[in-house]
């Protein structure tokens, strides 16, 4: 639905600074009426589907953004400024895979039974209700489906508020749930800011019966506080300051691509992105400069260029926060390897939001470039002399979500990688991910898992049945 008169906000381009569409702000009582329609689908004809009716509506939806992909990239690329290559290949198949491993496994996802001699105890799970879903803007549909998908497979409806700087991908999914049948009211969107917007009425809200959200881990903090009152269950995937381990063994030139991506993909905004890389001394110069020509590689450009590999920040304030990480690395006495300004390109893109590819050294350990989340293409790359000392740096954070270590010796491999504080440790490669396995973080990175049964189990509450015989 649409209100009249709602007051309403800018999406713009970060690649050229352009308005490309207004937005509605849903004021508190859109807010009500869009849990209220949650509500009415989950003690409906939602609600009260058989599991295996449902699985098959979210196969629909699938094929549905599938049918749709040139719509759903040329939104996201339009809302993110993120290279439309990176679009086609992950954001909107991903989409579209979230859809169908949730319907796979919520039709075989399995119960406790426990049975003696007179007594039989088993488990049934029910949906929790309305979910409120608070998703951020580096990979707006990917993260959103990430949600969606396992809270509708377990008979939930949602109330989604898209980040207010990528509203477009959100508001497609709404035309394509209508088109796959799905219920109405059973997926809502309210678009807003956060305090005192559509993100506060949502986490504060008395209907809604569970919050998820990814994002800052501040913003993580203010939304658990807000949720406390009515002690509702909530799933956070916070930020991440992570590591990289590369010891002199490693398959030199491969690790080099791996970490390159790891560092800039997605002109560093991705939570998983490596901000902080330790190299064996034997090797630090060596690999240095192995990074640096490949950051050097990189085409800044329009997004919807196939060339282009390295898009703009997502806005003129997020450009203005990873450009002063630049001067106060400066400040802090770090080596600017390469980068460190903004491009100049003579065009419309000078209005845009791009930073250069930037690598760091020479910083100490306790330098707030070191210790504090920058979320751009960006890294600190430090030397170490042994295994423990790396792992005592790479540990040596208030984050906890992701790790990698390359070395040649698989058996070390996985000694270093089961020590790293973080929710999850790549060895040999980086971003791989099965969506049946546990994702989150440890310490300020996050509360929960998401992934598979993890998943399944923070939507739905799981009822002990105990019969007598």
């Amino acid at each position: 639905m649409e209100r009249r008169g709602a007051v309403t906000f800018d999406d713009v381009n970060p690649a050229d600074g352009s308005v490309i569409a207004q937005v509605c702000a849903a004021d508190r009582g859109f807010v009500d009426e869009a849990v209220a329609a949650a509500r009415i689908a989950v003690n409906g004809e939602w609600g009260a589907m058989p599991v295996r009716d449902r699985a098959t509506a979210l196969y629909r939806v699938a094929s549905a953004i599938e049918a749709r992909s040139d719509c759903f990239v040329a939104a996201e690329v339009a809302d993110t400024g993120k290279p439309v290559a990176l679009a086609s290949r992950l954001d909107i198949p991903r989409a579209a895979a979230n859809f169908r491993v949730f319907a796979d496994l919520i039709k075989t996802a399995g119960i406790e039974a426990f049975h003696t001699e007179t007594v039989l105890n088993y488990a049934v799970r029910k949906p929790l209700g309305v979910v409120g879903i608070i998703t951020p803007w580096n990979l707006p549909l990917l993260l959103l489906t990430w949600k969606v998908a396992p809270a509708l497979a377990c008979g939930n409806a949602v109330v989604v508020k898209p980040s207010e700087e990528t509203p477009a991908t959100a508001t497609l999914l709404a035309g394509v749930m209508k088109e796959a049948g799905i219920p109405d009211g059973v997926y809502n969107v309210v678009h807003g800011f956060g305090v005192g917007s559509a993100g506060e009425f949502l986490s504060t809200h008395a209907g809604i019966d569970a919050i998820t959200f990814t994002g800052e881990s501040s913003t993580g903090a203010a939304i658990m506080a807000a949720a406390a009152p009515t002690v509702k269950p909530v799933s956070f995937e916070l930020g991440g300051k992570n590591a990289a381990i590369v010891f002199a063994d490693c398959d030199f030139e491969e690790t080099a691509d791996g970490l390159a991506e790891a560092v800039f993909l997605n002109t560093g905004q991705v939570c998983l992105c490596a901000e902080r890389v330790y190299v064996e001394q034997s090797i630090f110069a060596s690999f240095v400069e192995a990074l640096k020509r490949r950051a050097a590689a990189l085409i800044p450009g329009w997004p919807m260029d196939t060339a282009t590999t390295l898009g703009p920040l997502i806005s003129k304030e997020h450009r203005s926060k990873v450009l002063s990480y630049y001067d106060l690395a400066r400040a802090e006495g770090a080596t600017v390897v390469t980068g460190g300004g903004i491009p100049r390109f003579g065009d419309a893109r000078d209005q845009g939001c791009y930073v250069q590819p930037t690598l760091l050294t020479g910083l100490a350990e306790d330098a707030r470039c070191v210790k504090e989340e920058i979320f751009g293409p960006v890294c600190h790359i430090a030397p170490f002399q042994d295994e423990e000392e790396a792992i005592r740096m790479a540990n040596d954070t208030k984050y906890g979500l992701a790790a990698s270590v390359w070395t040649s010796n698989l058996k070390r491999g996985h000694r270093v990688a089961q020590q790293m504080k973080a929710g999850i440790a790549w060895v040999n490669c980086w971003f791989l991910r099965d969506l049946r396995t546990p994702f989150g973080g440890a310490g300020i990175s996050g509360i929960g898992r998401e992934g598979g049964m993890h998943s399944l189990n923070f939507y739905s509450e799981l009822n002990n049945i105990c019969v007598k015989l």
